[in-house]
């Protein structure tokens, strides 16, 4: 059985619309601030090892709740280059990579989940507004489309307990121009979009202001504890301090026991050149929501401020080993399958180019959501695993991770989802194993009418997965 995205397009269309692509994220396409690398013997009261989101969340909240405290953030490459630098710019309110993972994880505290997940929305803003961080941040909701018959069920389903709007057939593609669109569901309140590598350096600069010090390329190597203090080791430089936090995304932990619990996934991303405004008519999408369609391999696509439109998903790839290489990023054969499907979701546009193609490693892991914890006597405290929507959840994670180290319970240290961790992948080669069998497995049951294959049906039994 076929899918509305196997159908043809003609390869040249394909081929002159990235013909001129410039390989590397648009985001970080902009001025960006530089900091200094750290040298010689330093000591500070809490470390911050990651300058993404968490740990850029994680210093500005450390500072503000204790003025006095001596912070550091160190980043092994420049702050923001990463996921943060390269993702869809998508900030959902959700904790649980989604409603029903969450339902299905934790359903006796999912209410109380989605509830902090809006609060975390909530807060982001306020930071955002309070702080006067130039985001472009837009509070614009989330359109989720079905592109084939059987998700019209699931999004009438959703919409019955009470997910969303329900828009049929006519609504969706007055809302959006697509032959594609079937029905949709639209919930106007749990997502932003924002542009995300000016979060990540506007973050940078509220820390900067709040007497943070942020080092570039300061790679932590190695993590010495004693029972007066936490050593650090980073080259040219070793830093003493009291408390770490490990903000490292996909990145290998430094500490052993994380590095099976999360897996390297790669995603692919294409960005338009700016939309004529005749270009952009052709389309409608007046009210500029974030968009995602329902299949298990699924695309994503917003617009930016000057009227791009940022297109990614679908492909997700892990490569044996677990290893982060950019050399797996510019995959032809993927950039030119996300641009097949843009077309068939936009026929209309077949006159626009890509400026820009460009890939990042996501941190996933087995129940598709963050993990925490803490080590070295509860002097050391993580978060992973974010699986590709940790734009929001990331903000909350460092909560999570300066309460636990603080060591007085909160209503967010209380929750299973923050005191269970997932189960880890198994050690290579049964990781490629079963990492293929499940993608190869999820892309049948697209082709299926959504029905999970024996293999799918027994993951979702045990609570295990691999997703993007």
């Amino acid at each position: 059985m076929e899918t509305v995205f196997d159908a043809h397009v003609d390869p040249g269309l394909v081929e002159r619309s990235l013909a001129a692509s410039t390989f590397g994220s648009m985001w970080l396409d902009i001025p960006r601030p530089e900091y200094p690398q750290a040298t010689g013997s330093v000591t500070c009261d809490l470390l911050v090892v990651g300058g993404g989101y968490t740990g850029l969340w994680a210093a500005l909240h450390a500072a503000q709740r204790n003025p006095d405290r001596r912070i550091m953030l160190i980043e092994a490459n420049r702050i923001g280059w990463a996921a943060s630098g390269r993702n869809g710019g998508f900030v959902d309110a959700s904790l649980t990579h989604g409603l029903e993972n969450g339902k299905a994880r934790w359903p006796n505290e999912i209410d109380t989940i989605e509830t902090m997940g809006v609060q975390n929305l909530d807060g982001m803003q306020a930071d955002i507004e309070s702080l006067g961080l130039d985001v472009e941040w837009q509070r614009t909701g989330m359109l989720s489309v079905a592109t084939e018959p059987h998700q019209v069920d699931w999004l009438t389903e959703a919409a019955d307990h009470a997910e969303g709007l329900f828009l049929g057939l006519d609504e969706v593609r007055d809302e959006v121009h697509s032959p594609t669109y079937l029905a949709g569901l639209y919930n106007p309140d749990t997502t932003a979009i924002v542009h995300p590598a000016k979060l990540a350096f506007e973050l940078a600069r509220a820390c900067r202001d709040a007497g943070v010090q942020i080092y570039e390329h300061t790679n932590a190597q190695r993590l010495e504890s004693t029972i007066a203090a936490l050593r650090v080791k980073c080259g040219a430089a070793i830093i003493t301090c009291r408390n770490v936090v490990l903000a490292t995304n996909v990145f290998a932990s430094l500490l052993k026991r994380n590095r099976l619990h999360t897996v390297p996934v790669y995603d692919y991303v294409l960005a338009t050149e700016a939309l004529t405004d005749t270009q952009l008519e052709r389309i409608g999408w007046r009210h500029r929501q974030g968009i995602g369609d329902c299949a298990n391999q699924f695309h994503y696509y917003r617009l930016t401020m000057d009227n791009r439109i940022v297109w990614g998903g679908y492909d997700a790839v892990y490569h044996f080993g677990r290893k982060v290489d950019d050399r797996y990023e510019d995959r032809a054969a993927t950039y030119r399958r996300l641009a097949a499907h843009f077309f068939i979701t936009f026929p209309a546009l077949d006159d626009v180019r890509f400026s820009h193609r460009w890939a990042g490693a996501i941190d996933t892991n087995t129940r598709f959501c963050a993990h925490w914890g803490l080590a070295r006597d509860g002097r050391v405290a993580y978060a992973n695993g974010f699986t590709g929507l940790g734009v929001g959840a990331a903000r909350f994670a460092a909560d999570v991770c300066l309460d636990l180290l603080a060591g007085e319970p909160t209503a967010r240290t209380e929750l299973e989802m923050v005191r269970r961790r997932p189960l880890p992948f198994p050690p290579e080669p049964l990781a490629s194993i079963g990492i293929q069998a499940t993608r190869w497995s999820l892309d049948r049951a697209d082709h299926t009418a959504g029905q999970r294959n024996i293999l799918l049906r027994t993951l979702d039994a045990l609570g295990l997965g691999f997703d993007s």
